[in-house]
């Protein structure tokens, strides 16, 4: 018997939702989407029991996109989720594990696989911290329970591992009953909390001034005078800590991403058995959407946790850090931009300043931009063809559900090889491209900032999943009009 023999069995029972048996109504998804959007903000705000306020959150710089809550339930986010993926597809694309992702046994094997793999996940990225003492259990609660730290410790880690089942079963309903995907749905919530924030916050941040947007530029028109705005000093006060730049970026990129969204390449499709009926298959420029970003933000914050970790026993071969920010070493090259504050010189000088660190040189400032530039273009390129493979929309699986929808290319054979061929001609292409682009599209978001400090990455996500939410729902409304429609998008 082969390990696969073996194996799928075991995959077979792991814990999962129950799929609909038919085609579930537009209003029950929709009620189902709504729900566990309440329950995920619910939980969100759910705080650890036991919990030390001196711990320390590593993935402080990626709760845009990991969608988790410092402190809580949610602390894990999506992490498990999308480092399982990463592994997996790596291992898939390297042909480590030999699948053919348009056959449907090898789909549900990889999905058993990718679900059995989130389970050790959760768990690997939940020890570490506790074991690295990161995350601290309270003196004061183990001593009103007469019991040891080492026991709270414990009541910690399975109330974290709880929480990232949690977030699987939540993403695995919203897919199966609801509309889009949870871990989208997530990231659009944690992204929007942060962007709300940050315009109508009213507290102080360390220099003095409010977080928020709006009660910054309040505070300003009281207490700054216009002799000091209109000097260079005062211009690049009001661009980067009056929060202009950021504003401005977060709608430029707003714009931007609904542009490219819409951009897209349309081939000819028409119904073999009902003559007239025509209609257009579109390969969008961002046709992987912009979910590889998650992957290669998750590839980096996984290599900064392993440098967290080594640091904190006192190896600092691979770089140095303060809290959960490298200051040195190899690990501040591989770490994400997120600001203006991590590549404008002065801005870099304040920065390390405050750490009480050695402030990097330009040629190791632009270094760090480089490699940052590298990780999310090259990044973006690997992952964006890795993701089409793995989910169904190569050209060989999306040929072969235009062939069975009844469709087909004009002047072409009726047949799925003739419609591979002319899905290969682009499908390919433009993933690369889309994937290229959406990796220096992050980046410039990156560089410039943006509201709340959702990071580039959070927002082209937000945006993103956004738009093609907004597209899901005109689709779902449109196969409740014209149920033969269903048959297209492959369902019942």
């Amino acid at each position: 018997m082969s390990l696969r023999e073996s194996l799928e069995p075991f995959f077979n029972r792991l814990p999962a939702v129950a799929s609909p048996e038919g085609h579930v109504h537009f209003k029950n998804k929709l009620m189902w989407t709504l729900g566990i959007l309440v329950l995920y903000f619910a939980l969100a705000n759910v705080p650890l029991f036991g919990l030390s306020s001196d711990s320390i959150d590593l993935f402080e710089q990626y709760r845009a996109f990991f969608a988790g809550a410092s402190g809580s339930l949610m602390l894990l986010g999506i992490g498990p989720i999308v480092t399982a993926s990463i592994v997996l597809q790596l291992l898939v694309g390297a042909d480590v594990i030999k699948l053919n992702m348009s056959d449907p046994a090898d789909q549900a094997f990889f999905q058993g696989a990718q679900k059995f793999m989130v389970f050790v996940m959760i768990v690997l990225e939940a020890l570490p911290q506790i074991v690295g003492g990161y995350i601290q259990p309270d003196a004061g609660v183990a001593s009103a329970l007469g019991v040891g730290l080492g026991v709270v410790t414990f009541i910690i880690f399975i109330q974290i591992c709880i929480g990232g089942m949690l977030i699987l079963f939540m993403d695995e309903i919203v897919s199966k009953w609801g509309i889009g995907s949870g871990v989208g749905l997530f990231i659009v919530a944690g992204v929007s909390q942060q962007i709300v924030t940050g315009l109508f916050n009213w507290e102080l941040d360390t220099g003095g001034l409010p977080i928020g947007i709006l009660p910054k530029w309040i505070y300003i028109a009281q207490n700054v005078g216009l002799d000091y705005i209109f000097t260079g000093d005062g211009a690049m006060f009001l661009l980067i800590r009056g929060g202009i730049l950021a504003l401005v970026s977060t709608v430029a990129i707003f714009l931007l991403v609904v542009y490219v969204e819409s951009t897209r390449i349309e081939i000819p499709l028409a119904h073999s058995a009902v003559r007239g009926a025509r209609g257009r298959f579109p390969v969008k420029l961002i046709y992987a959407s912009v979910l590889p970003m998650i992957l290669v933000r998750a590839l980096q914050a996984n290599i900064q946790m392993i440098g967290l970790l080594l640091s904190g026993r006192g190896i600092t071969l691979f770089g140095e850090y303060y809290g959960s920010t490298p200051i040195n070493g190899v690990m501040y090259y591989l770490s994400p931009i997120n600001s203006p504050y991590d590549w404008i010189p002065s801005l870099v000088r304040e920065t390390f300043t405050g750490y009480g660190a050695p402030v990097p040189s330009m040629w190791q400032v632009g270094l760090h931009v480089l490699v940052d530039a590298t990780f999310l273009i090259v990044g973006g390129i690997i992952f964006a063809l890795f993701w089409i493979e793995t989910t169904g929309m190569g050209a060989k699986p999306t040929a072969q559900k235009v062939f069975n929808s009844g469709m087909q290319i004009p002047g072409f054979r009726r047949n799925v090889g003739s419609i591979e061929k002319v899905m290969v001609r682009y499908i390919p292409k433009v993933t690369i491209i889309g994937g290229a682009f959406i990796g220096g599209l992050t980046l410039l978001a990156s560089l410039l900032g943006t509201i709340g400090g959702a990071g580039g990455t959070g927002l082209l996500l937000t945006v993103s999943i956004v738009y093609r939410l907004y597209e899901d729902i005109a689709s779902e409304q449109m196969m409740e009009m014209h149920p033969m429609v269903r048959s297209f998008f492959g369902q019942e």
